[in-house]
């Protein structure tokens, strides 16, 4: 594990982003673990298997990942306030040779959590103000967010729901997800239900399907969405069953969370694979972590492997300010100058939008690269990707035919281009 008193590394933005190196910690580890070399196949596949045998203890961690005695009382300061939860799977992508490596740095305890632990909020987003029964969060006017467990397959040391992780493992008792349901009737603008946690998917394939059932019954309701970590830490749990299940009820889709482009194993595309072909589309929310994918090379090797498994690169997000993850951080400008490093360079849909969820339950607010540098009322100036700057000519009222065709043939500078209409 990495020096506990050692710093991250920095996240200083390079002259020429497209150029810098790979960020450390992005070697894949080269063996599996030799706790698990002795697991029969159909119980490593077995997602059931997964969550009865992650790794919740720091005397566990320790036989998969080297820890001096000094480290393991640090961690186990750590987890007795945040606890720790690893699948085996997921487990098996670290590379524990490696105090840098991405995917570790998601999963395993820092000491920084505690040490730093004064800073942000418990609940920087206010979820619990705009929550309009228990677990039903109505921020949006169109869309209501249900919170239906605070269980995880993994517990991720980023959680914007950190708060909840001392109270035990819940599930909604029924009685309070008739409140959401009745909520969700009465409020006829509701046309977007998103279910979340914890993680949904901890739950069982006929439970979830108890909720969803209801909710796709209100005729109000358009599309259900799903917000989910499993594709990533336990893909085994997308299985025939639950993919059965989710293509009953549709237009549902599927909002996962990769974070690095080492987490798409083939175990993790066949999952999205299966999803797709239960006409559940797939997009993903990664979040903006100092350290672990905070480069535009990491970026850009992200989105493309995830559109090579056909999975959206919807969101980018700027880290939460929750209490316990301030060590994870990043300055906003590193998110900007990492969106306008990708402009450009690779597909529009390869770039997701760069947002930052308001503290004090101000909602999502999308930032980008400031690409319009004035703006009259009959013309906007703006810079393109390489730095060279343009004018665009907005209409006059009325706008004669000549006009409109002058300014199809000028390029923007007042010069005309040498083709006629």
């Amino acid at each position: 594990m990495t020096t506990l008193d050692e710093e991250p590394p920095s996240s200083t933005i390079p002259r020429n982003a497209l150029e810098e190196e790979e960020p450390p910690g992005s070697t894949p580890p080269s063996i599996q673990p030799a706790p698990f070399a002795h697991v029969r196949r159909e119980d490593w596949n077995n997602w059931k298997w997964q969550f009865r045998n992650r790794i919740t203890t720091v005397e566990e961690l320790s036989k998969f990942i080297p820890l001096s005695q000094k480290e393991k009382l640090r961690l186990k300061l750590v987890t007795a306030k945040y606890p720790l939860a690893i699948t085996p799977y997921y487990l098996s992508l670290i590379n524990p040779a490696d105090p840098q490596d991405p995917v570790r740095k998601q999963a395993v305890p820092s000491f920084r959590e505690i040490a730093l632990s004064g800073m942000g909020f418990e609940d920087p987003l206010e979820e619990k103000r705009d929550s309009v029964c228990p677990g039903l969060v109505h921020r949006y006017p169109d869309r209501v967010l249900m919170v239906l467990t605070d269980i995880c397959a993994m517990l991720c040391r980023h959680c914007t729901r950190k708060r909840e992780w001392q109270n035990g493992g819940w599930v909604r008792p029924a009685s309070e997800i008739e409140c959401m349901l009745a909520y969700i009737r009465k409020n006829k603008a509701v046309r977007d239900v998103i279910i979340s946690g914890g993680d949904p998917l901890t739950l069982s394939t006929q439970r979830l399907e108890e909720v969803i059932s209801r909710i796709r019954k209100i005729e109000h309701v358009e599309i259900i969405r799903i917000g989910t970590r499993f594709p990533v830490v336990l893909p085994q749990r997308i299985d025939d069953e639950l993919c059965a299940m989710l293509s009953k009820y549709g237009p549902i889709w599927l909002n996962t969370h990769f974070n690095h482009y080492r987490e798409i194993t083939p175990e993790a595309a066949a999952a999205c694979d299966r999803l797709l072909r239960s006409g559940v589309p797939v997009s993903n929310q990664t979040v903006l972590l100092r350290g672990i994918n905070d480069t535009v090379k990491t970026q850009l090797k992200l989105s493309h492997e995830l559109l090579k498994i056909k999975v959206r690169p919807y969101y980018l997000f700027q880290c939460d300010e929750v209490q316990g993850t301030e060590h994870l951080h990043t300055p906003v400008q590193v998110g900007i100058r990492i969106i306008e490093s990708m402009r450009g360079h690779t597909s529009g849909l390869a770039i997701p939008t760069f947002v930052i969820d308001l503290p004090g339950g101000g909602g999502k607010v999308p930032l980008q690269p400031n690409y319009l540098l004035s703006q009259k009322d009959d013309e906007v100036i703006l810079r393109n990707y390489q730095g060279r700057v343009f004018t665009y000519h907005n209409p006059t009222v009325p706008v004669p035919d000549s006009a409109r065709a002058s300014r199809r043939n000028s390029n923007g500078h007042g010069h005309q281009l040498a083709f006629s209409l």
